[in-house]
């Protein structure tokens, strides 16, 4: 297909999108109303919604039959399977062996982890929600291949209504009218199969963006065709502006964001290049095209610092993964220090900009996690933001790209719905309240709107099934830059091929179907996704809150949470930071939810505590340390080998012939790494752990995510004690076999 075919075919299929999107509300997210009721979102952790979960399979299968035989009967066509056939012994052998199999297959997978019970506290994981399953489901039967249109007519118009959805929710304003207004900047967001994928898109666009000057640059001073663009100006980020020509590489590879996108569409419009002579330049000239060396080798020699990408040490592994494959290396992810809360320092984030700044070093991108996966931490996106604008004034510029691939979906706490529910219905479910996030988190998440990219996974806090993740940009033409076509006049309307933009070719439209369906009925505002994830913040915070209280004075271990109490952070006396303890200990964890609801709300103190107190989000980091006849344990190898036995107890190891678990509880771990986070930070936290300084040993820890909203307000009412006591008689029962193993003298209490 030439371009001007492959333009006009996109054209008309925009065309017969938009047609449909007016003929048909269901394929029109944001005039969906959602439902209110948490107990028909689920499946349930006891698979209470069985007969439901059979109805809608049920459906689903016959819509596809129905649709397969609609089809082949307009034509005439004949069936294949006749009852003659279903009547073979070859035939019947078939069917029975399939159901063996399938049979032998659901026997194995018993032994799965129970993703939806209470008692699993561990991954970033739970449930899906029925819409998920149902949508995921209905239309896999399709298998349509989202990469190109014409392999996904339906899913591809999902996913672009899901794109809108998503964008909507992380702070962008998606405009209702199309054609949209003239000069308005349009988001874009696109369905990935994970958080990587998404991660290392947007450093691709980062890079594709920092570069893209240079090579326009040169192409007009080198193309006879280009000769238009001689007297090209552009603004410049401290302000004024300047023919592109006459600008010197380090000023070229610090134009604006939104300039350098709109830099194709203005040769077009302004100096008449067409978009094939465009793409003839970008093929001869751009990075994307002769690579990082040849770049630096043959335009760049003035520039001779590498470019670098600036993250916090808390960053997924995805991080240098991406970089190496995109060739700009590993090695070139500058980790920024954290606190110990988990959070970006922005002093240390200031002084490596500065550095950069002071010896020409381009920054690509600086990434801000909001949600980390092992501390639930929220970096200071505000302050980056402020950061970045300062630096514009000196002339330097880059990129901001969130991280949100867990934290993403919390930002529906903060967005109203669109239609509220009628009095009555708000909160009229289960008794589990929800809890907004803290002061300093909200500010983060107000910020959003900032971001040049974002990555969020409906597959986690979206309760999505895997694979899907996806990328959101704030200026959606700047997904051009990574396309390998012809760069055209973007002009804000939906564009029905999502597949050219992106690393991955084939990916399965029904991971689009599921996330439409999912927020068809729950929507991403306060009155969906938002009510629920703030359910889960406050189960989090109760179980952050009976770990406190799991261990007396007298017990042979101790539990010491990562995320230290308000009083700690605030850096009350030991006396204040006792008394908030203990107000933990007996006021909080001891009330059932509608008692403690009254209770924080009579005692705006100890509300202010619960607010605070916990992770960012909910996701709880802690470790264990255990004491013998002489004292608490200062052996860091032992310590790191008793909170292992932890986890070994309480998660599964390898398949074990399909035997339903028989683990009471289930955490995950990880290790705090003095790579990764410094000798201050771990020595800090072994400190509160009784243990020595570590000299470069890591300290290993446990994670409980409480992605279940219902685990505080059961039938029987809280059920985190009953839970958290198989956690104890866990440790009790460790402490003891690691005591007696190194021939220790057991602590007699």
């Amino acid at each position: 297909m030439t371009t001007s075919d492959s333009k006009t075919h996109f054209a008309n299929v925009a065309a017969a999108y938009h047609a449909q999107a007016q003929s048909n509300n269901r394929l029109d997210l944001l005039n969906e109303k959602g439902t209110p009721s948490l107990a028909g979102w689920f499946f349930g952790p006891m698979g209470e919604n069985e007969a439901v979960m059979h109805k809608m399979a049920k459906k689903a299968v016959s819509a596809n039959a129905n649709a397969r035989r609609e089809y082949g009967d307009q034509f005439h066509d004949p069936v294949y399977v006749t009852e003659e056939i279903k009547a073979s012994k070859e035939y019947k052998e078939t069917i029975d062996a399939l159901e063996k199999q399938l049979d032998h297959m659901l026997h194995a997978l018993h032994g799965s982890i129970p993703l939806s019970s209470y008692r699993n506290q561990s991954h970033m994981y739970w449930d899906c929600t029925m819409p998920g399953f149902v949508g995921y489901f209905a239309a896999m039967l399709y298998n349509q291949n989202n990469v190109a249109a014409e392999a996904s007519p339906v899913t591809t118009l999902l996913e672009i209504e899901v794109g809108k959805d998503l964008a909507r929710m992380l702070g962008y304003t998606v405009p209702e009218t199309t054609p949209p207004p003239d000069g308005a900047i349009v988001p874009w967001a696109h369905i990935t199969c994970d958080g990587s994928v998404a991660n290392a898109e947007s450093m691709w666009a980062a890079r594709n963006l920092t570069y893209l000057p240079v090579s326009l640059a040169n192409a007009i001073k080198l193309e006879p065709s280009m000769a238009a663009a001689k007297n090209f100006k552009v603004p410049l980020v401290q302000g004024g502006h300047a023919k592109l020509i006459e600008l010197d590489n380090w000023t070229l590879m610090n134009l604006g964001v939104d300039t350098v996108i709109d830099m194709s569409p203005r040769l077009q419009k302004e100096c008449k290049i067409s978009s094939e002579t465009l793409k003839e330049m970008l093929d001869k000239y751009s990075v994307q095209n002769i690579g990082l060396t040849e770049m630096h080798r043959t335009y760049i020699k003035d520039v001779t610092q590498l470019p670098v990408i600036m993250a916090p040490s808390t960053r997924h592994y995805s991080w240098p993964k991406g970089a190496a494959l995109l060739g700009i290396g590993a090695n070139y992810v500058l980790d920024t220090h954290v606190n110990l809360d988990g959070r970006m320092k922005i002093d240390d984030l200031r002084k490596k900009i500065e550095d950069c700044y002071q010896n020409r070093r381009p920054i690509l991108e600086v990434v801000a996690v909001l949600g980390t996966t092992e501390e639930s931490s929220v970096d200071p996106l505000a302050d980056i933001v402020a950061l970045r604008e300062e630096y514009r004034k000196k002339g330097m510029e880059f990129t901001i790209h969130v991280d949100g691939a867990w934290g993403g979906y919390f930002a529906s706490i903060l967005r109203k719905p669109r239609f509220p529910q009628p009095d009555g219905q708000q909160g009229a479910q289960e008794h589990t309240p929800s809890m907004v996030m803290s002061d300093y988190v909200t500010r983060q998440y107000e910020a959003l709107p900032h971001a040049d990219t974002q990555t969020v996974d409906p597959h986690k806090a979206g309760f999505i099934p895997y694979p899907a993740g996806s990328l959101c940009y704030r200026n959606g033409a700047m997904r051009d830059l990574i396309a390998f076509t012809a760069p055209v006049v973007y002009h804000g309307g939906v564009d029905p091929s999502v597949g050219v933009y992106g690393i991955e070719g084939s990916k399965p439209g029904a991971a689009a179907a599921g996330v439409y369906l999912s927020h068809a009925i729950i929507r991403p505002d306060q009155s969906g996704y938002g009510k629920l994830l703030g359910k889960c913040i406050f189960n989090s915070k109760r179980f952050y809150a009976q770990l406190l209280a799991l261990a007396g004075s007298d017990e042979c271990f101790k539990v010491v949470p990562f995320q230290r109490l308000p009083a700690e952070k605030q850096g009350k006396s030991k006396a204040e930071i006792a008394k908030q303890l203990e107000l933990i200990r007996t006021e909080i964890v001891p009330r059932e939810n509608d008692d403690l609801v009254k209770y924080l709300a009579a005692h705006p103190d100890a509300q202010e505590v619960f607010r605070e107190m916990g992770s960012d989000q909910n996701i709880v980091t802690y470790a264990l340390n255990f004491r013998t006849a002489d004292g608490w344990n200062t052996d860091i190898a032992l310590a790191n080998d008793f909170n292992t036995a932890m986890f070994q107890a309480l998660s599964i190891g390898t398949y074990d012939g399909g035997v339903v678990p028989k683990q009471p509880m289930f955490v995950t771990s990880s290790a705090f790494g003095v790579a990764d986070y410094g000798q201050e930070f771990v020595d800090a936290f072994g400190a509160r752990l009784s243990l020595p300084p570590t000299e470069g040993q890591a300290i290993n820890f446990l994670i409980s995510t409480t992605q279940d909203p219902w685990v505080t307000a059961t039938e029987k009412g809280n059920w985190l004690p009953i839970v958290l006591e198989a956690f104890k008689q866990t440790a009790i029962d460790q402490t003891k076999k690691i005591v007696k193993d190194n021939g220790l003298r057991p602590w007699e209490g």
